[in-house]
C-alpha cells in the first residue's frame, strides 16, 4: 500500500449528500478483484447521461456536462470534496478502489459511512472529516477560484488553503501510523513474520499431529 505523508492537489467537488457506493462504482462493474481499472467507471451513473456497462467504448459515452468532475477546470483533481454521509450503502471495497484509480488521495466530507471510512484507510486513501461549516467554505472557494488546491499534512494533521488558512483534523493514532508507513493488514502482519515463523516451529515440535492433519488436508 502507498504511504501517505503529505499531499497537495486540486479539489474536485461532488456537491451531494448521501453519495452511496453504488453511485461511486455501480454494480455492473464489480467483476474483478484486481483493484485497478475502476477509475474510468467512478461516479458512472451521474458522470454520464447514457447507461454504462463493462468495456463499453469510451467514444460511445455521453458525459454529463453538469457533473463537476467532467469540467476542464477540475481535471487532474486529487482531493475530493463531498457532503454528509459519503460512501453509504453497500460495503463494496471497489468504491475506494475506484476513487484511488481515478486519482484521488484525499476525500473531505462532514461525515462518512463507517465501512467505507474504514476501507479507505485499508487502501491508502485519507478520508478527512471536517465540520460542515468548514466544508461549506471549501466548496465556495473551490467554485470561485479555478485551480483551487489544498495542502494536507498528515503528520501535523493540518489542512492549508491557498490563502494560508489552516484547519486541524482528527485521526485515530493507529490509522495514522498505518497510512504514514503504507501498512495495510497484510503489511502489519508481515512485520511479525519472524515471530509467526518461530511460533509455528515451536507449535510443530510440541503438537506435530496438528500439522500432520493440516498437511493431509492440503494434499
Amino acid at each position: 500500500m502507498r504511504a501517505f505523508t503529505q499531499h497537495k492537489g486540486i479539489v474536485g467537488p461532488v456537491d451531494r449528500a448521501n453519495i452511496d457506493t453504488d453511485i461511486i462504482i455501480p454494480k455492473q462493474y464489480l467483476k474483478s478483484i484486481k483493484r485497478t481499472g475502476f477509475g474510468r467507471y467512478a461516479f458512472d451513473a451521474i458522470r454520464y447521461l447514457d447507461e454504462g456497462w463493462l468495456d463499453k467504448p469510451e467514444n460511445e459515452r455521453h458525459p454529463n456536462p453538469d457533473f463537476a468532475l467532467n469540467q476542464p477546470r477540475y481535471q487532474g483533481a486529487s482531493v475530493l470534496l463531498a457532503r454528509d454521509n459519503f460512501g453509504c450503502g453497500s460495503s463494496r471495497e471497489h468504491a475506494p478502489w475506484a476513487l484511488d484509480d481515478y486519482g484521488f488521495r484525499v476525500i473531505i466530507a462532514p461525515s462518512f459511512a463507517d465501512i467505507f471510512y474504514n476501507n479507505c484507510f485499508k487502501n491508502g486513501l485519507l478520508p478527512l472529516v471536517l465540520p460542515a461549516d468548514v466544508v461549506d467554505k471549501l466548496f465556495k472557494e473551490t467554485y470561485s477560484i479555478e485551480g483551487y488546491a489544498l495542502d494536507i499534512d498528515l503528520e501535523t494533521q493540518t489542512l492549508i488553503t491557498p490563502s494560508g488558512e489552516k484547519f486541524g483534523f482528527e485521526i485515530d493514532d493507529f490509522r495514522k501510523h498505518c497510512l504514514l508507513n503504507g501498512l495495510d493488514e497484510i503489511g502489519l502482519t508481515l512485520q511479525s513474520a519472524d515471530k509467526i515463523k518461530d511460533y509455528e516451529q515451536q507449535r510443530a515440535q510440541k503438537e506435530p499431529w496438528i500439522f500432520n492433519v493440516i498437511n493431509r488436508a492440503l494434499i
